[in-house]
């Protein structure tokens, strides 16, 4: 079961921001939190209509984000 609650299966075209973190946290990410990626969507991070997240457009407006600060 996705980490959000739901029985839908995880895309990662379109993830809960719990589901993504989850998915981030496997993939050995291990200071980012949920507080940290609402601000990065209050930010501007992009989302789908119904407020999921599309883990690919996610990694690249996070790549974009890091390139513009340097990092």
């Amino acid at each position: 079961m996705p980490a959000s609650g739901h029985n839908a299966p995880l895309t990662a075209a379109h993830l809960a921001v719990p589901d993504l973190l989850a998915v981030l946290r496997k993939a050995g990410v291990r200071n980012v939190s949920e507080e940290a990626l609402r601000a990065h969507i209050a930010a501007g991070a992009p989302t789908n209509a119904d407020g999921t997240v599309n883990l690919v457009h996610y990694a690249a407006w996070m790549v974009k984000e890091l390139a513009k600060r340097g990092d």
